[in-house]
C-alpha cells in the first residue's frame, strides 16, 4: 500500500468504505510470538529507574501532585522559582499525608503539624530525584526499579512544545505494565476493537529496522465517511512506553506516548497500573495557529478522545492480566 499523501486539505473521503465486519481480519497477523518479542525486547531496554507521574500542568504552585507509584507513595511540588520538588509522600513526623498540604511560596507545609519542606534533606525526609520535561513530570525510585540509574529519563522526541498543542490522560486499571505495553504492541487490534476512531488500519512492516518499529497504514474517522490517513510507527523505547508517532501525511511528527506505571496493589492483593499518555499534535498547516490559540478548549477534548480508547483499551489489558494470572492466556 502506498503511504498516505498529505492533500489540500487535512480530511478525506473514504471513497470504497468497507463494513466493520467485512474487514480483512487481522488475527493471524497479530501472532502472540511477535507481541510477547516485542514485549521482551522493550522490557530489555533502560529506564534509569524513572517513572511517568503525571502531566506538568497537574503540578500546580500552591498544591502538590500526590501519586503511589511502585508502592511507594510520592509528592511532587513546585518551588518559588517554578522547579519540581519532589519526594516521599509521607510527612517524616507522624505520616501525614503531604499530598493534602498546602504550597506556601514555594514550601510544602504539612498540614497536620506545621513540619515545612523546601525540597532538601530535613527531619528524616529525603527527597527522590524528579524531573519536568514540559508535558509529564517524572520520578526516579531507584529502590523500586533496580537498574543502573540515568540522570533524566529517555523522554521521546517531540514536536517543539511552541509549534504544538499537548494533552495528558490519565487512567488506573487492574494489570501490569507488561498488560499496557502488550495492548499498544498489538497495532492490529485498532479497526476492529476501536472501529469509531480507527478504519482501513494496515500494519505494513513489523517490527523492523533498528528502531524495531510497526509501521501502520490507517485513517482516522472524523465523521461519517471524512477520515485524515496517515502513516504511523509504534516503537517501545523503554520497559514501560509506547510511542505512536506519524511519519506521513496530516500531523506529520505527531505523537502518542504512552508510559505504563505501577502503583502498587488493591485491597484484594490485584495489581494497579496507571497511564499516563500523553498526545502532543503538531501541523505546518497555516489553521493550524489557530490551533495552538484554541488550546485551553481543545486539551479537554484530546484527553476525553484518549480515555475513550483507554476505557477499551484497559478492558483488554486487565482481560489479559487476569488470562496470565489464571494460567489460561493463549499467547
Amino acid at each position: 500500500m502506498d503511504a498516505p499523501r498529505r492533500g489540500r486539505y487535512p480530511l478525506s473521503l473514504r471513497r470504497r468504505p468497507v463494513a466493520w465486519e467485512r474487514q480483512r481480519p487481522t488475527w493471524r497477523d497479530a501472532a502472540p510470538g511477535v507481541i510477547a518479542g516485542a514485549l521482551e525486547r522493550a522490557k530489555a531496554r533502560p529506564s534509569g529507574n524513572w517513572y511517568a507521574v503525571g502531566a506538568s500542568r497537574q503540578v500546580g504552585r500552591d498544591r502538590p501532585l500526590g501519586r503511589t507509584v511502585a508502592g511507594t507513595e510520592v509528592v511532587l511540588w513546585r518551588a518559588a522559582d517554578g522547579r519540581l520538588r519532589g519526594g516521599p509522600g509521607a510527612c517524616p513526623h507522624l505520616g501525614a499525608p503531604l499530598k493534602d498540604s498546602p504550597v506556601r511560596c514555594g514550601t510544602l507545609v504539612c498540614h497536620w503539624h506545621g513540619l515545612a519542606l523546601d525540597g532538601g534533606p530535613f527531619a528524616g525526609w529525603e527527597p527522590y530525584p524528579v524531573y519536568d520535561d514540559g508535558v509529564l513530570v517524572w520520578v526516579r525510585l531507584d529502590h523500586a526499579g533496580g537498574e543502573e540509574p540515568l540522570d533524566r529519563p529517555r523522554v521521546p522526541e517531540r514536536p517543539d512544545a511552541a509549534a504544538g498543542v499537548a494533552a495528558v490522560h490519565t487512567g488506573v486499571g487492574r494489570c501490569e505494565p507488561d498488560d499496557v505495553v502488550a495492548n499498544r504492541l498489538d497495532p492490529w487490534h485498532g479497526a476492529w476493537f476501536h472501529p469509531y476512531s480507527f478504519v482501513d488500519l494496515t500494519v505494513t512492516d513489523g517490527p523492523a529496522g533498528p528502531s524495531d518499529a510497526f509501521t501502520v497504514d490507517v485513517s482516522f474517522k472524523v465523521a461519517g465517511r471524512l477520515v485524515v490517513p496517515v502513516r504511523a510507527e509504534f516503537t517501545a523505547p523503554g520497559p514501560r512506553t509506547v510511542v505512536m508517532r506519524i511519519t506521513e501525511g496530516e500531523g506529520a511528527g505527531s505523537v502518542v506516548e504512552t508510559h505504563a506505571t505501577p502503583l502498587g496493589t488493591d485491597a484484594s492483593g490485584r495489581p494497579r497500573t496507571a497511564v499516563v499518555e500523553a498526545v502532543v499534535a503538531a501541523s505546518d498547516r497555516p489553521g493550524f495557529v489557530v490551533a495552538r490559540a484554541a488550546a485551553p478548549l481543545l486539551r479537554p477534548l484530546m484527553r476525553a478522545t484518549a480515555g475513550r480508547l483507554w476505557r477499551d483499551d484497559m478492558a483488554y489489558a486487565e482481560r489479559r492480566w487476569e488470562l496470565r494470572r489464571a494460567g489460561r492466556f493463549p499467547g
